[in-house]
C-alpha cells in the first residue's frame, strides 16, 4: 500500500505489537474459554490439540494477555483521562451513530467512546485475571467456595469482555480509515481532522 508521506503517526511499532499481542491472546482465550464453558463449543479444543493441552495453555495465555495489556495500560492511561469534552461526546453519541458526526465536540486522541472502552477493558481485564487465578489448581489451592464463586465471575466478566471486544472490531471497521493505523500506524490528515480535531491540531501545529 502506498502511503503519503504527509499522513501522521498515531502509533510507532512497538504500541502495534503490544496492541497486537493482546488481540491475538483474546482471540486464543476465546476459543479456548468458549470450549469449556458449553458442550457445543468443547470441538474448538482442537485448535489447541485436544482437551488435555486446552486447558493447559488458557492459563498461560491468560498471563500473556494480563502483562501485554499491563503494558498496553501503561503506555495509554494518561491519554485516556476522561475531560469534559469527553462526557459531551458521550451523550450526543446518538448523532454519531445516526451518521451525523460534523458537529461532535472536538476530541484528542481518544473520543469518549474509545475512553469508555479503556477504562471498561482495563476493569474486565483485572477481574478476569484475578478470579483466572483463584480457578488455577494446579498451582494454587483455594478454598472451594472462593473457586466456585471465581468461576462465576471469571465466565460473567469473559462474556461481558467478548462484547466490548465485538464493539470495539466493529467501530474500527466502521470508521473507514481507522483499522489502517493499527496495521501502518499512520492515518491521513483528513481522517485526523475530521475525527479527532484536537489531536490534529496538536501533531500537526494547525
Amino acid at each position: 500500500m502506498i502511503r503519503d508521506p504527509k499522513d501522521l503517526q498515531r502509533y510507532n511499532a512497538s504500541e502495534r505489537a503490544n496492541h497486537w499481542v493482546v488481540g491475538i491472546s483474546f482471540i486464543l482465550l476465546a476459543l479456548s474459554g468458549l470450549a469449556f464453558f458449553h458442550p457445543a463449543f468443547f470441538p474448538l479444543t482442537q485448535l489447541f490439540g485436544g482437551p488435555v493441552w486446552t486447558r493447559i495453555l488458557h492459563p498461560f495465555i491468560g498471563v500473556l494477555m494480563a502483562l501485554s495489556f499491563l503494558g498496553l495500560f501503561l503506555r495509554f492511561r494518561h491519554l485516556n483521562q476522561m475531560t469534559a469534552a469527553d462526557k459531551e461526546w458521550l451523550a450526543r453519541a446518538g448523532e454519531m451513530v445516526n451518521g451525523n458526526d460534523h458537529n461532535m465536540p472536538e476530541q484528542g486522541k481518544y473520543n469518549g467512546g474509545q475512553k469508555a472502552m479503556f477504562w471498561g477493558s482495563a476493569l474486565c481485564m483485572l477481574l478476569i485475571t484475578v478470579s483466572g487465578v483463584l480457578i488455577w489448581r494446579a498451582y494454587f489451592g483455594f478454598d472451594v467456595n472462593v473457586v466456585r464463586l471465581a468461576v462465576v465471575v471469571h465466565a460473567a466478566v469473559a462474556a461481558l469482555m467478548i462484547a466490548l471486544i465485538m464493539v470495539h472490531v466493529y467501530a474500527a471497521i466502521w470508521v473507514k480509515g481507522t483499522i489502517r493505523a493499527m496495521w501502518y500506524g499512520t492515518v491521513t490528515r483528513a481522517w485526523a481532522k475530521q475525527h479527532h480535531r484536537a489531536w490534529y491540531r496538536e501533531v500537526s501545529g494547525k
